[in-house]
């Protein structure tokens, strides 16, 4: 059984003070931390970690009990092998304004030094903006600066890089053009703010110079933000599994201080607003996505003062609960729906990520979707079942990667063919062929009884001869029967099915499958008041984040009323 008198120390705090951290705290301790105390094949290098604590707050600041407790966790290895650490992966996830920078940027520092000892131990600061990078760089350059005349004994530095005179050990920073930093030979890697990153493009090429170096890891400090589906919300689902209690493989040691739910975010201010004195707010709930707060009286003036904002200023709600409670919101009056809700229609288990399969469709009714804003852009088309008052929706999506938008839009392309992953197409040429979208509908048609296959107007305009050319019907007043009805009027269209597709999203009611573009496109669309009152729906970036799958799925809604079975008695 391994001993730390910090990690015990912050054990028996949690189990005092259970109000004051959250579940996921209490389940990092429950399975894996205790457990890997317990394991006979891990080494805990106490030795160097009482010199990092002695080191860190001799030049830096005197460290908390929370912050004692994971820097423990970082010198445990492998007893066979000592080169190989037991967690690699770090993820620690707290509140603005808890001091991430000054809580691993210190102990970055050490692990350069001769009291690490590990030769060439490089260390490479990642961030999406200059500004957050150099944040965290200048921790450590104003430390040397600052002590200048015993540090340069020991390090060289300026106002990109940090060098140790002894391990030639290098502290960096990087932001940019990701595609110059391939094949670094790094130790550790500080991925800053991962909340910012929509994709894995720069995380990709950072990590591929990982294994060179003994003890490698990859150290992901952030809040939450208001990206939804990117790499944050993946390292969060991961977390999930493993805090309760699956196979960690990976070494992933999540570190996540949130606040569990809305309501609690209130209780504090409750009493405020009765007598409007400070002294009566009992900030305890709060210090489960602020883990410093007990510590630092000027966060606490300063959480009061954004939840104040907050209450008085709307606009302000989504980055308050995501930054400062890690309680990421969407706004109300413009969402579709809530993320939770998305996920819904994604999974039968969220934190599982257990699929909602399409149940038995073959011969059912079916409304097939279109629409695109143009060929040379983005196009969908999908197929519409209901069955037992649940609305199943399976779609394809073309993307041209020759659009000019292609490069920016943030969406992980390359994730294509993995779980979630497979149900969109990269069309390298310079525009979708209209024909490849009308092919893929025809093959799939002859598996259900397709009652309408709807898109508007002006999208029929420009498929009109392809529909000619394959002999499919169009809907008229001499054709009632066709197969294809134009919308004329897509507004109006959007005024009717909104108030549905609401409902029908609250109720869980709504099923799209593992489909990772779908729930981007749904992500990426607003629904606003009319001037005449009635709802519509736009994108809420109209270049980068596109939406063609989910106004494809709008379009098969506006008839969705002909998927109703009919029973005939004779």
């Amino acid at each position: 059984m391994i001993c730390c008198h910090e990690i015990e120390e912050y054990i028996e705090f949690v189990e005092k003070n259970p109000n004051e951290v959250d579940e996921e705290i209490k389940l990092l301790i429950k399975n894996i931390v205790k457990p890997t105390l317990s394991r006979d094949d891990v080494f805990f290098d106490e030795e160097t970690f009482k010199k990092a604590v002695k080191y860190c707050e001799k030049w830096y600041y005197k460290l908390f009990p929370y912050q004692k407790f994971a820097y423990a966790l970082f010198f445990m290895y492998d007893k066979n092998n000592t080169d190989i650490v037991i967690f690699p992966d770090i993820l620690i996830v707290m509140a603005r304004g808890n001091g991430k920078d000054g809580m691993i940027m210190p102990l970055a520092n050490f692990l350069q030094t001769h009291y690490y000892g590990v030769k060439n131990y490089h260390i490479d600061i990642v961030a999406t903006s200059e500004e957050q990078a150099l944040n965290s760089f200048n921790v450590v350059y104003n430390m040397l600066e600052a002590n200048k005349n015993i540090m340069k004994k020991y390090f060289y530095w300026n106002k990109t890089e940090v060098i140790n005179k002894i391990t030639h050990s290098i502290l960096r920073y990087n932001t940019a053009n990701a595609k110059t930093k391939d094949g670094k030979q790094t130790g550790m890697i500080i991925f800053n703010e991962l909340h910012a990153y929509e994709d894995y493009k720069q995380i990709n090429v950072y990590s591929s110079g990982l294994g060179k170096i003994k003890h490698a890891r990859t150290v992901t400090i952030t809040t939450n933000g208001t990206v939804r589906d990117g790499p944050l919300d993946e390292k969060l689902s991961m977390s999930k599994l493993i805090l309760n209690g699956e196979e960690n493989f990976l070494g992933l040691l999540p570190i996540i201080y949130k606040v569990n739910d809305v309501e609690s975010v209130d209780i504090p201010m409750k009493k405020f607003s009765i007598t409007g004195n400070k002294a009566d707010i009992d900030i305890t709930i709060w210090c489960q996505a602020n883990p410093s707060l007990r510590y630092m009286p000027v966060l606490k003036n300063e959480l009061i003062r954004d939840y104040i904002k907050m209450q008085k200023q709307k606009s302000y709600r989504v980055e308050f609960y995501a930054k400062r409670m890690n309680l990421p919101q969407q706004d109300e009056e413009q969402v579709i729906t809530d993320w939770n809700n998305i996920l819904k229609a994604s999974y039968i288990d969220i934190e599982k990520q257990i699929p909602r399969e399409p149940g038995k469709i073959l011969g059912k009714n079916a409304i097939v979707g279109i629409d695109f804003a143009s060929l040379n852009d983005f196009a969908s088309a999908g197929f519409l079942f209901k069955i037992n008052g649940e609305y199943i929706w399976r779609q394809k999506t073309w993307i041209c990667a020759k659009s000019k938008f292609f490069n920016d839009i943030k969406f992980p392309f390359d994730n294509i063919g993995q779980d979630g992953f497979n149900d969109f197409e990269i069309v390298n040429k310079d525009s979708i062929d209209g024909r490849e979208i009308i092919l893929w509908i025809l093959k799939e048609m002859p598996k259900y009884h397709v009652k309408k296959i709807v898109l508007d107007t002006y999208r029929y305009k420009l498929l009109e001869q392809i529909f000619k050319e394959m002999g499919i019907s169009v809907e008229t007043k001499n054709m009632p029967y066709g197969l294809v009805r134009m919308i004329k009027y897509p507004a109006s269209i959007a005024a009717i099915v909104a108030p549905r597709i609401e409902v029908a999203f609250a109720e869980g009611k709504i099923n799209i499958g593992n489909s990772a573009i779908m729930r981007w496109s749904i992500n990426n669309t607003c629904v606003i008041d009319g001037k005449d009152g009635n709802k519509k729906y736009e994108k809420i970036e109209p270049k980068l984040r596109k939406n063609d799958s989910f106004m494809a799925f709008v379009a098969a809604m506006s008839v969705q009323d002909l998927l109703d079975e009919q029973v005939i008695y004779v």
